[in-house]
């Protein structure tokens, strides 16, 4: 761009006057009843005030009168009174659907009017200091923001907005952060500025499992066999169905194998992934999270190599923060007793250490919190709210980091909460208060996104505030997580009894993590699922020959009565069943010669037989 945005001429540009960058108006307070608009919004019929329904919605049931007799929408309780969104929850795509939010409200709020600019007239356009006073109150009101939100930080987000064409200038040139609180012109563009939601790629399911018993350890003897999942086959079906008729099954006690850190580290992860679903109340983790980049050795590291304050230690001490980073940062979080380094015998000295530690940690290349789990922690902010929800998933998320970048981030909140609430330490800045000034100074290096169109700055600090207010409990172990999982562990290695047919005999499989399938697919599962060990159960009793007819075709009729549509599939008539039940040939016997030619005479003595 050859040359930066034309400057409205402030005399002559038309429209209510501005008093503290609120548009104020001359008249009341509280209008009497509005009118219907079926048109396009305008301020005296000539200068648009907002754009779409939302904005058209606005004006007919909030507002109050400009110095024309205008309505404007921000009238009552200011801008955010008239749009009051709801919290945006957890889930896929949240920092997606916060930045479509923000704009939409940003552009049904924003009053359009007419401005003149070196001589020629511009519609449907506004100043920055404008877009920034309502833009600043929108976010301060907001929900998902608040009023920790900063004037400098909402000119950094139009800022954003204008590189990705949420905005222009009055002559359409834009992609530039050039952005500035002044009194430059700019407009809204006529393409759709929402940004679509990103096709991530669907992670494959990753069914975490416990650990393997069907593998025995040689010379197991028979007592010793490992318990295996239950497998729906004949035999257990007949086992089953004699309970019910009064036969004891038999039992035995099982000893379970012994299990190795590797399979004690896959239960840290699958239980661990579990409980965070749950906390954020998703049906599945896979849009917030690709469980195959959580390290279940990360997990095992954080929970337990751990110092008395609850800080982790690390294996590989090369990983660890510069002892002169941790002698800055010991300094300031126990101002005015500085244990390692001497008294300081100049003024300022504390500002020169506070910027030592701003520099080393903003020279990271990547976030505490890292890359990977920023659509986790994006989607824990829809849960501050409810402040022990909230709590909670911060803990188990913060498990998942690595070792190294967990002890960090506990070091620097920790320094940072001290600071913040540290009486003694004499003001880091002349214009800023402390809070501010630690939540400005390091919130990017915690959390931020690769994607600059994302409202990371934002959210960051929403984020580090909290973590400022709440750091003992958040980055602590969650103690019912661990006895959950540790208790599990024993019960897995526990000596237990198994009988036969019965559920215990199955080892209760981990929780796996779902992807979301087509309505042909859940069609399809649905029926192949349940009906494929039905159908091999019918095939293998109809194929059974050792044992007897009678007891197979007791055995073929219970099975229709349970199950007839799949009886009826195999056997779709009665002729079809008889094959299974060959019927024997009666042979008669061949009836004597002698026997038609006469009937049958009584034995009758002979001379042959007297004495």
């Amino acid at each position: 761009m050859a040359a930066g945005p034309l400057r409205a001429d402030d005399g002559q540009s038309r429209g209510p006057p501005r008093t503290n960058g609120v548009m104020q108006g001359a008249g009341q307070l509280f209008p009497p009843p509005i009118k219907t608009c079926d048109g396009p919004i305008t301020c005296c019929g000539s200068r648009p005030m907002g754009e779409g329904d939302a904005s058209r919605a606005l004006i007919q049931t909030v507002g109050g009168r400009g110095a024309c007799g205008c309505w404007f929408p921000w009238r009552r309780g200011g801008l955010a009174a008239a749009m009051e969104p709801g919290i945006v929850g957890p889930g896929p795509y949240r920092a997606t659907r916060l930045w479509n939010e923000i704009i939409e409200l940003f552009r049904a709020g924003m009053p359009l009017r007419k401005h003149r600019c070196r001589f020629k007239s511009y519609e449907r356009c506004f100043k920055a200091s404008e877009a920034v006073d309502c833009l600043h109150e929108l976010l301060g009101s907001n929900q998902n923001f608040g009023p920790e939100v900063t004037r400098s930080q909402t000119v950094k987000l139009l800022k954003k907005f204008l590189k990705n064409h949420v905005i222009e200038d009055i002559k359409g040139r834009w992609g530039k952060e050039d952005f500035q609180d002044d009194g430059h012109l700019y407009r809204f563009p006529p393409s759709s500025p929402l940004k679509p939601y990103p096709k991530k790629p669907m992670y494959g399911k990753e069914v975490i499992k416990f650990p393997d018993w069907n593998d025995p350890k040689a010379g197991t003897s028979q007592e010793h066999i490992p318990v295996k999942s239950i497998v729906m086959n004949s035999e257990m079906w007949y086992k089953r169905h004699s309970i019910a008729i009064g036969e004891v099954p038999a039992c035995k006690l099982v000893f379970r194998r012994e299990l190795t850190q590797e399979n004690i580290e896959e239960i840290w992860k699958s239980m661990t992934l579990s409980r965070l679903q749950k906390v954020l109340g998703l049906d599945c983790l896979d849009e917030v999270i690709d469980t195959k980049l959580v390290n279940s050795k990360h997990i095992v590291q954080n929970a337990y190599n751990v110092n008395k304050q609850g800080i982790v230690t690390l294996e590989d001490k090369s990983k660890d923060l510069p002892h002169w980073i941790l002698s800055a940062m010991k300094c300031l979080a126990n101002w005015p007793i500085c244990s390692d380094l001497k008294q300081p015998t100049y003024s300022g000295f504390e500002r020169d250490v506070f910027k030592t530690i701003v520099d080393y940690f903003g020279q990271m290349k990547e976030p505490l919190l890292t890359f990977n789990f920023f659509d986790v922690f994006v989607s824990v902010l829809g849960l501050l709210q409810k402040h022990s929800e909230a709590i909670e998933a911060l803990q188990i998320s913060c498990l998942l980091l690595p070792p190294e970048n967990r002890r960090k981030l506990q070091l620097l909140v920790r320094m940072m909460a001290r600071i913040s609430f540290n009486k003694d330490l004499p003001p880091l800045s002349e214009s800023v208060r402390t809070r501010v000034l630690m939540v400005q100074a390091f919130s990017r290096c915690i959390l931020c996104s690769k994607d600059e169109m994302d409202l990371d700055e934002l959210l960051a600090a929403k984020l580090v505030s909290f973590l400022m207010d709440n750091y003992q409990e958040i980055l602590s172990v969650p103690s019912s997580l661990k006895s959950s999982i540790e208790e599990h562990v024993v019960h897995v290695q526990r000596v237990q009894i198994k009988y036969a047919g019965a559920d215990t005999d199955a080892v209760f499989p981990a929780p796996s993590f779902c992807h979301q399938i087509s309505t042909d697919e859940f069609e399809y599962q649905r029926v192949t699922g349940s009906q494929e060990p039905l159908v091999a159960l019918l095939e293998e009793i109809a194929m059974n020959k050792e044992i007897s007819m009678k007891d197979k075709k007791k055995k073929l009729k219970q099975f229709q009565k349970s199950y007839p549509e799949v009886y009826r599939v195999r056997f779709p008539t009665p002729e079809t069943e008889a094959v299974l039940f060959p019927e024997k040939s009666k042979q008669k016997q061949p009836l004597l010669m002698w026997a038609l030619r006469k009937p049958f005479q009584p034995f009758h003595r002979t001379r042959s037989f007297r004495m």
